[in-house]
């Protein structure tokens, strides 16, 4: 028979996250301290994160190990599985393998929890009594409000309005757990006030709603801010789907010609692609492409420029080298909220500008037919975000057709979609619709970039 799903053990679940940072072709630019624009010492972020947190992000270390109580919480669920879409291979005609690592299993949903959780515990060892943070679509948020529960901690999110209209039951997920959400830009931050002053009907952004977790977050002793995209630990964090999926691949007697998913801060596509990164970068391994997929709407990597820029809008978070379309951009409200950041992470953007990694971008039509295309032959209803790898994988396998050869493609479906029926009711009704920014506009971003020239 042929092999549809591997499954692992809980003796599986890795034992060290991998961190890219020492692997890359070239040293990564330095972060840089928002007013000064020096490079970022380990000092200028105590008041803001939790101590485990900010070693993370300064290491150079290949393999960090997870504590043991992280590994414990991450057994409710993990491994989580990795099955191949043999009946999509047979609708679209193709010869290619199609396999797909599936964290829709996590009690919130996503991928999201394999950091939410060591942020958690961390600051649980700092003291900290409460945690604040942003959310786009409301993954994030919902996996911080569980990790919160897990060690007793306050948690507080500021969900970009868009979102928080769209998916009221992202924000009841949270309140169930014990979470307080606010819809951002609020009338609670400086940040939010200047937001709303200037644009009362402001749909918000996850830049926005970063600055406002981040003001709250200095206001108080007893709270720390966590990130659920962009920065070194979150990405080293994730990197347990990719570890996982290289031994599940390894038992069905496959290795990836294609490593595809989707991308807006690139924390789930980095925790799929950069174990498998590590074989390319090392010399390990040889031609494996990988594609990173963005919404139209919002393409970072696709139309930003590279630079310097700071992750939100009020300016207060460290700065950082990355593919940028400004950070007072604020994107259309597609309904794959999670995306609609207006930067990539430092890593993921330095292994697009050295040609590693290829980024497309694609309509949020296009996306949603690829979800129900999806859903109607392996039955798996998938969030917005994912569906952009998807997309791409089908691509990929229409390609491999058409060149007559028998791929393996690996996609990261990093969510289901059920709090997403309003975004599929739209598609399916015919009344979804299609977000290009105009060039004039993210000019106009760009114009206000940080005085800060990247080391070339």
């Amino acid at each position: 028979m042929t092999t549809t799903h591997v499954l692992l053990s809980a003796a599986d679940i890795p034992e060290r996250w991998y961190n890219i940072v020492p692997d890359l072709p070239r040293p990564l630019p330095p972060a840089l301290h928002p007013r000064t624009l020096e490079p970022l010492s380990p000092a200028d972020l105590a008041g803001l994160l939790p101590q485990g947190v900010i070693e993370q992000e300064f290491s150079e270390e290949r393999w960090i190990e997870i504590p043991d109580r992280v590994r414990e919480l991450y057994g409710i669920w993990r491994p989580s599985p990795l099955h191949r879409a043999t009946r999509l291979e047979k609708a679209l005609d193709t010869p290619a393998h199609i396999w797909f690592k599936y964290e829709g299993v996590s009690p919130a949903g996503s991928h999201k929890p394999n950091t939410a959780i060591p942020q958690a515990y961390y600051a649980a060892q700092d003291g900290v009594r409460r945690l604040t943070s942003e959310t786009g679509a409301g993954q994030w948020g919902s996996a911080l409000s569980f990790a919160g529960s897990l060690f007793g901690l306050e948690v507080t999110v500021y969900m970009v309005r868009s979102s928080y209209q769209q998916k009221p039951y992202r924000r009841v997920l949270m309140e169930t757990w014990g979470a307080r959400v606010h819809a951002s830009p609020t009338e609670l931050t400086p940040a939010g006030r200047a937001v709303v002053a200037a644009h009362p009907e402001s749909p918000g952004s996850i830049g926005i709603a970063i600055s406002e977790a981040v003001e709250d977050a200095l206001s108080r002793d007893d709270t720390r801010f966590a990130l659920g995209s962009i920065s070194h630990n979150v990405l080293l964090h994730q990197s347990v789907i990719g570890l996982e999926a290289k031994k599940q691949l390894e038992i069905a007697g496959e290795y990836p010609d294609v490593v595809v998913g989707c991308v807006g801060g690139g924390s789930g596509y980095a925790g799929l692609s950069y174990p498998f990164l590590h074989d390319t970068l090392t010399g390990a391994r040889t031609g494996t492409r990988f594609v990173a997929v963005e919404p139209e709407a919002c393409p970072s990597l696709t139309r930003g420029s590279y630079a310097y820029d700071y992750p939100d809008t009020a300016s207060l978070s460290p700065v950082l080298p990355m593919y940028t379309l400004g950070h007072g951009f604020v994107p259309a409200p597609i309904h794959a909220g999670g995306l609609r950041h207006h930067g990539s992470s430092p890593t993921m953007c330095a292994l697009v500008e050295q040609g590693y990694v290829t980024a497309r971008a694609v309509s949020q039509r296009d996306v949603f037919g690829a979800a129900v295309r999806f859903a109607r032959t392996e039955g798996f209803v998938m969030a917005p975000e994912s569906a952009h790898g998807v997309r791409g994988a089908i691509d990929e396998a229409l390609a491999a057709k058409e060149a007559g050869e028998a791929r393996t493609i690996l996609v990261h479906v990093s969510g289901h979609g059920n709090f997403d029926m309003a975004a599929y009711d739209s598609y399916l009704a015919g009344t979804l619709a299609d977000y290009e920014p105009e060039q004039a506009d993210i000019d106009r971003a760009l114009a206000d970039l940080p005085q800060a020239k990247l080391p070339r």
